[in-house]
């Protein structure tokens, strides 16, 4: 099974980490290419523009959303890094929500590393039925 693996970007180390426990896993499991380079010790030129708040230039200038997009159509089944963030355990922003109708309309397996989150579109996210692992690779089927 091919596992693209997303989530917020302030989870990016944990999204590399956890698509190496796929693979190690026996799982074909990949990340967006920029995403090792965000954690490698040299960095990635656009960290110092994200503390700035550019978030939304960055993914324009480099059309992050449809490379998302085409990630999830090249692979069988996605897995969200849903951590803890503004308070929220289970973090599912904007981004990734767009990209579970996305992963759902293309009918491609839908994983969440941990439980829904309690978010206003809360209801929408169970719509998709993704599969809760618990931070549990073996949930996998």
């Amino acid at each position: 099974m091919k596992i693209y693996v997303l989530g917020s970007t302030a989870f990016v180390k944990e999204m590399v980490a956890w698509t190496d426990k796929l693979v190690a896993a026996g799982y074909d499991a990949w990340i967006h290419p920029e995403y090792r380079q965000y954690v490698s010790p040299e960095g990635h030129p656009h960290l110092k523009r994200l503390e700035k708040g550019e978030q939304a230039k960055i993914k324009i200038e480099n059309d992050y959303i449809r490379q998302h997009f085409n990630g999830i159509l090249e692979s069988d089944a996605i897995l969200i890094v849903n951590l803890e963030k503004k308070g929220v355990k289970g973090y599912i922003g904007g981004n990734c929500l767009m990209e579970l109708g996305f992963a759902y309309f293309n009918h491609k397996k839908i994983f969440l590393l941990n439980p829904i989150p309690d978010l206003p579109y809360r209801d929408e996210i169970e719509a998709v039925l993704p599969i809760v692992l618990d931070g549990d690779l073996s949930k996998i089927k």
